[in-house]
């Protein structure tokens, strides 16, 4: 029954109610441009993008996510490994909008200039980026609707409405309702005397207009917000005899809403999804131990309340709703997503992972053998590594020889010492278990945890305080700089000598996504590499400046300044009739001065074959600036992730392996490292990686001057070349062979003995 108050509440505050949704409104529509003026704006954007000799990192990205949302649509793979990809799609454009849009925001909010590689300034770029966003979001949707849905049945399952269910069923789902959900379930009101509730990121929330019941006027009208709880399953799933059912949990909340607002009329009910601005950066701190730490998770905690970039919503969303969330948020139809069928692609991934469907998950191949170990697993690691240097490349040669190599070091007396650099780990990490056990043991343990990695700064920082109280020797990261290099160093002392043993690599140290990822690494005891990894730990972890690495190339000095060294020596050679080339493998091709010598190089007419998974800035293929150079991009059932520099070098190829990309970020704001391969074997192995990569006709991209991509095809009579099946299967004489940039070595060979017959017909005269 209404209250004594209710009659002060209705007389005296009720024109303070009516401005909840009033305030919001615009006062009057803004007059629409022209046509032929919005029609003249995008083409002049348009034209600005194309002469650009660069192109926009964002709209490449956009390029690539493309490229994944293409697994998705192939016919050729299994419904669930497309329903996989389709999910990458959505988390991916996730971090996307967190990271590279709220990065946008940052500029566009406190009025700050930015001029895009695309030659646009801040806010056309905008425009032309978010038309570019919701034309791929569309995409999305007609992959979910049109090509993965009508497939569900067939496959013993659906995503159903809730009058798609019969009676019994509906009683077992309304008292899940009642007996957990309900329970979990808080509305936020939102009016003259309530603030309006800070609304989390990632997770669905419905929007509930409501009335005073009988009323139909819209000052009696009130918000609330009611979010869903994210340690809810996604979907209540109900089995039949032939078919297993997966309800939506907004469809079960919605259905009961009414439970949670008694005694008044539901107006609107709509779900809605955002996305907050999640880049930050840090100002730098003396007291790294306590200030730079509270500092991060001071940072950590503002990511939450970050200014929202991105809104999925209803279709048929209440227009006061939607006209009240974008001006509470200052965002307008740009940032709006309607989503006319599953709010967050990202919950595919209960499904895929359902026990049910465990035997129509495509298998993998097991790992075999590295080319340099008969086996996987060996009595004593340290042995063989005296022997010979050993390339691992994943997940083709399992993650088992690091582990082991980490955990017999753990528990071998003869060892002294453990460094090691961490920025990504896998959870219930076997990594942090070995450093634990060592530290037990009485070793010195050094480990630098980057507690700055994105998204994973709050799981570094735990693992890292377990092995600071462990008594290992923590460094939480270098100031400003990210450490992304991936180096292991042991130190063992063998009675009449005291050797090092080390493991460089281009992926972190993460027994799951070695699974996943294609990664190269080194396992080795050469002096020359243990040395300048013992001196690249003196830099990172104490004051030392070395004058000279024999193997290692290192940012934030010195990495971009030799990479242009060697590009130029390969122009040099092309210029002087010698042979040259330059073969790249990285996962993002961003850096300006990178990417200026690369055209530099192409027009002295070296022959540059670029392999780019990601978003690259050079455009290829453009008259007079860079002919010679190709671009393609590998996607596929693994994330291509390993980094390889070839140089031709007149045919005596130098090839360095490592952690980072061609971007500013890596050459000035982390701490990366590049290791050059020296020993034959191993260098031909990378080069038969990259011989491989270029060959392949099965997950390529070409790269097209637009900065669009055509997939390739297999050609007619030729056998299709899946580098993700093939490289199971590489044998070592095949890869002894390999040759780059054997064409153009023979041309430069014919035009030399030409040249030598014209002399010696002049000398003859």
């Amino acid at each position: 029954m209404p209250g004594p108050l209710d009659s002060i509440y209705s007389n005296e505050k009720k024109g303070r109610l009516t401005n909840i949704f009033s305030f919001f409104k615009n006062p009057k529509e803004p007059v629409p441009m022209e046509d032929s003026k919005l029609i003249s704006s995008a083409e002049k954007a348009n034209t600005l993008v194309q002469q650009s000799d660069f192109i926009s990192r964002d709209l490449s990205w956009l390029k690539f996510n493309d490229r994944v949302l293409d697994q998705a649509n192939d016919g050729d793979r299994n419904l669930f490994d497309r329903l996989k990809f389709l999910a990458i799609t959505a988390s991916n454009l996730d971090e996307f909008f967190s990271i590279r849009i709220g990065s946008l925001y940052n500029y566009l909010d406190f009025g700050k200039e930015r001029l895009d590689y695309s030659g646009l300034r801040e806010i056309p770029f905008r425009k032309l980026l978010m038309k570019e966003i919701h034309d791929y979001v569309r995409r999305q949707n007609e992959c979910y609707t049109n090509d993965l849905m009508p497939l569900f049945a067939r496959h013993g399952f659906r995503i159903i409405k809730l009058d798609e269910i019969t009676g019994k069923e509906k009683d077992d789902v309304e008292e899940y309702f009642e007996r957990t959900v309900y329970p979990m379930l808080t509305p936020m009101l939102f009016d003259y005397t309530h603030a309006f509730p800070v609304l989390l990121a990632k997770v669905l929330v419905l929007g509930v207009i409501t009335q005073v019941k009988g009323t139909t006027t819209e000052e009696d009208r009130k918000l609330s917000f009611v979010q869903l709880p994210l340690n809810l399953p996604r979907f209540y799933a109900i089995e039949r005899e032939e078919e297993l059912l997966f309800l939506p949990i907004e469809a079960i909340v919605r259905e009961y809403i009414h439970k949670l607002y008694r005694n008044v009329d539901i107006v609107s009910t709509n779900l809605f999804r955002i996305i907050r601005n999640g880049d930050f950066s840090l100002e730098e701190s003396d007291d790294v131990e306590s200030d730079f730490i509270d500092e991060i998770k001071q940072k950590i905690k503002s990511r939450r309340l970050g200014r929202v970039v991105q809104v999925s919503v209803d279709p048929d969303i209440n227009p006061d709703l939607l006209n009240l969330i974008k001006k509470r948020w200052e965002i307008d139809d740009h940032n709006v997503f309607p989503i006319d069928g599953l709010i967050d692609y990202t919950s595919l991934w209960s499904i895929i992972k359902h026990p049910e469907f465990k035997d129509q998950i495509p298998t993998v191949h097991p790992p075999v053998p590295p080319l340099g170990l008969e086996r996987e697993r060996i009595p004593d690691i340290f042995e063989v590594m005296k022997e010979r240097d050993i390339l691992l490349h994943h997940p083709y040669n399992n993650f088992e020889p690091v582990l082991q190599l980490l955990e017999q070091a753990a528990e071998d007396p003869k060892v002294l010492s453990i460094k090691l650099t961490i920025y990504r780990l896998a959870k219930n990490s076997r990594v942090t278990e070995a450093l634990l056990h060592a530290a037990e043991n009485g070793k010195h343990v050094a480990v630098l945890f980057e507690v700055k990695a994105r998204f994973d700064e709050e799981n570094n920082i735990k693992e890292a305080q377990r092995l600071q109280k462990a008594g290992c020797f923590v460094i939480y990261g270098i100031g400003l700089l990210k450490t992304h290099t991936k180096l292991l160093l042991i130190v063992r002392n063998e009675g009449n000598r005291v050797l090092r043993y080390a493991h460089l690599s281009s992926g972190n140290y993460n027994e799951d996504t070695s699974r996943l990822y294609t990664d190269t690494g080194l396992l080795t005891s050469n002096e020359e590499y243990t040395h300048d990894i013992s001196e690249f730990f003196n830099v990172i972890t104490g004051h030392s400046i070395p004058s000279e690495y024999q193997n290692l190339i290192t940012a934030p000095r010195y990495m971009r300044i030799k990479l242009i060294e060697l590009i130029q020596k390969e122009a040099e050679n092309a210029k002087a009739g010698l042979a040259s080339g330059i073969c790249i493998k990285i996962n993002s091709l961003e850096d300006r001065d990178i990417i200026l010598e690369l055209y530099q190089a192409s027009q002295a007419g070296v022959p540059i074959q670029l392999i780019v998974r990601g978003m690259c800035c050079l455009r290829p293929g453009r008259k007079g600036l860079s002919e010679n150079i190709t671009v393609r991009s590998l996607v596929g059932d693994f994330l291509e992730h390993s980094r390889l520099f070839y140089f031709h070098q007149q045919g005596e190829p130098l090839v360095y392996g490592g952690s980072a990309d061609a971007m500013v970020r890596s050459f000035d704001k982390r701490i990366e490292s590049l290791f050059k391969l020296v020993d034959p074997k191993v260098r031909q192995q990378a080069i038969h990686i990259l011989y491989f990569s270029l060959q392949d006709n099965v997950n390529a991209y070409e790269m097209q001057e637009d900065g669009s991509y055509v997939k390739c095809e297999v050609e007619e009579g030729a056998d299709p070349l899946n580098i993700h099946k093939a490289f199971y299967d590489v044998k070592l004489e095949d890869v002894m062979q390999t040759r780059l940039f054997v064409k153009e070595e023979a041309e430069n060979i014919e035009v030399e003995t030409q040249s030598e017959v014209v002399d010696e017909a002049k000398a003859d005269e």
